[in-house]
């Protein structure tokens, strides 16, 4: 999109920000390039956000209460009513599931306003619930702040009952007033995410949208916030069906992102299919970088429902995820260096159903237990070019293992106590050096010679790797190709709880 360009100047060029982007010049080499690659860090709003790992997405509106997915922007306010709504509870369940940063639909397509906002009267204010003096965004604001979770809002670009929508002067300065209710009156918040939905308005004409002005005035209001994902921080990874892809780089051309699909495929449960560099396999490989005019950070968000819908429907109460489907969304994302964004949908008395709480608890439970106990704890150590193996059982951005004069290449082996038994390879890179393994293997020794057991990629922020169990004494991770020098905060080698 035409708005690529202004996303330099907004997100990726100021000055404050300059390591997440570099220019690619015609005469760099391709080692130049992958070294340039190699340096490119996140901003510390972006690493604040991929440190996060799992959030969460609050469907909540007038879609609840009239059973749709895309309401039509005619619906009476007076449908809106939940009979038991409590905002603490949506983010303490959230919290209990391990979530650390919710997202509200403030709006949604059909223009419905969950705040009192002055520039609509479609809007919560007209709405029976708590005789029109509601907020629903302050009372998620005000519980997110007190449970200590981060805060982010939703703000549908289409709104279809606007009657300037198709003007896109007028519409855009209604779309600002209302941006700029939602980031000045409900204390700090963390994330603000946009669609590209983009319908015709009551003039049969479809609007321009003014992307670069939102952008100021979120970095003007909310300078902490990252903006999601038509914007300058986070990136869609281009599927709402929860799975990453395998090989995700966190540094890619910005000059072949497109950013087309996300109108198409917006709030759909959709399969995912390379389509473009946006949602090809591989965004970042030396190959596509070689081609590019620019190198940008700019970090993946895989989101998902728990239910077929976005918003609650109690035919879906017997539908909603099952915590095993969870978890293999769970390595998917999490485990394939992005941010899982979970939709959970409260239910018409305004609370996260029981279906839902149940579901995500049992969830819980199985991450907590599988990642409980590091079995490489105790072990001894050897990596003959490495710095710093402590780290690796240890480790955080501040302390690190890395390797020795421009090495790229490095084996670690590990020696345990005792012989363990082991499905999962858990890694971290320090990505506030950057993003820099391309390739790795782990092995054990079955008492004769070496046998692989799992390979990857990239690593990223968190890369997850099951597979068949392995009881062993000796292992080793070898890392087999790196732009600069490969670093790890954290290697860890798990068991996967079956509740058995």
């Amino acid at each position: 999109m035409k708005t690529i360009l202004s996303l330099i100047a907004i997100g990726f060029c100021s000055s404050a920000f300059a390591q997440n982007y570099t220019a690619v010049s015609p005469t760099d080499s391709q080692q130049e390039i992958v070294n340039k690659a190699a340096h490119i860090t996140p901003s510390p709003r972006q690493l604040r956000w991929q440190q996060l790992e799992f959030t969460a997405f609050l469907h909540f509106g007038m879609n609840t209460f009239t059973n749709r997915e895309w309401g039509e922007g005619k619906e009476d306010a007076k449908l809106f009513n939940p009979t038991a709504l409590d905002a603490a509870q949506w983010v303490r369940t959230c919290k209990q599931a391990g979530i650390k940063q919710v997202i509200i639909t403030a709006k949604h397509h059909d223009g419905f306003c969950l705040w009192p906002s002055k520039y609509t009267e479609h809007s919560i204010k007209n709405s029976p619930w708590k005789n029109g003096q509601g907020d629903v965004v302050k009372e998620v604001a005000d519980a997110c702040h007190a449970q200590g979770v981060g805060f982010g809002v939703y703000l549908s670009p289409w709104d279809r009952n606007n009657p300037d929508y198709g003007d896109t002067e007028k519409y855009n300065a209604y779309f600002m007033n209302q941006l700029t209710e939602l980031l000045s009156n409900y204390g700090r918040v963390d994330e603000v995410w946009f669609d590209g939905a983009n319908g015709e308005g009551p003039n049969g004409k479809k609007p321009v949208y003014h992307f670069d002005a939102w952008y100021s005035l979120i970095r003007k209001l909310q300078p902490g916030a990252v903006i999601a994902i038509m914007g300058p921080d986070v990136r869609w990874v281009g599927t709402e069906s929860g799975y990453g892809r395998v090989s995700e780089w966190s540094v890619i051309p910005i000059d072949q992102q497109n950013n087309a699909g996300t109108e198409k495929d917006s709030q759909k449960d959709i399969a995912f299919k390379p389509k473009g560099d946006m949602t090809g396999s591989d965004l970042g490989n030396r190959e596509k970088i070689s081609k590019a005019k620019a190198l940008v950070w700019y970090p993946a968000e895989t989101d998902v429902s728990i239910r077929p819908g976005w918003f609650y429907h109690e035919t879906e109460d017997n539908q909603v995820k099952s915590p095993e489907k969870l978890l293999d969304i769970y390595y998917s994302s999490v485990g394939r260096n992005s941010v899982l964004l979970l939709n959970i949908p409260p239910d018409k008395r305004g609370l996260i159903n029981e279906h839902d709480q149940k579901n995500l608890m049992a969830w819980k439970n199985i991450i907590d237990q599988t990642f409980k106990t590091n079995l490489l704890k105790g072990a001894k150590i050897n990596s003959s070019n490495g710095i710093n193996t402590k780290a690796l059982l240890s480790g955080s951005i501040h302390n690190y293992w890395t390797t020795k004069g421009s090495d790229t290449t490095s084996v670690i082996e590990f020696s345990l106590p005792k012989p363990q038994t082991f499905d999962v390879l858990s890694l971290q890179e320090n990505i506030t050096i950057g993003q820099r393994i391309e390739k790795f293997n782990l092995e054990y020794f079955n008492g004769t010679t070496w046998e692989q057991i799992a390979e990857g990629t990239t690593i990223g922020a968190k890369r997850l790797i099951r597979f068949k169990p392995v009881t062993a004494q000796k292992v080793r991770l070898n890392i087999t190709s790196s732009r600069l020098n490969p670093t790890l905060t954290a290697m860890g080698l798990y068991k996967q709880f079956t509740g058995l």
